[in-house]
C-alpha cells in the first residue's frame, strides 16, 4: 500500500501571492481547518513546500 499525506489548512490565502492561492486550490483546500489525504510523491511535496507556512502535514501510512 502506497504512503499517504495528511494536509491540514492552518492559515488563510488572503493575502499570499497568487501562484500560493492556486497551489491550495490544487490540493485540494479552501477552508481553515480542512484537512486532504493526498498520495506521497514529489508533485504533492513540491506543492507542500511552496505553502508550508499554510498548511500542516502528517504522514500515513
Amino acid at each position: 500500500m502506497a504512503k499517504e499525506l495528511k494536509i491540514k489548512m492552518i492559515k488563510s490565502t488572503i493575502g499570499v501571492k497568487p501562484l500560493h492561492k492556486k497551489n491550495m486550490q490544487a490540493l485540494g483546500l479552501r477552508k481553515i481547518g480542512q484537512v486532504v489525504v493526498k498520495p506521497d510523491n514529489a508533485q504533492v511535496r513540491g506543492m507542500i513546500a511552496k505553502v508550508s507556512h499554510l498548511v500542516e502535514v502528517e504522514e500515513e501510512i
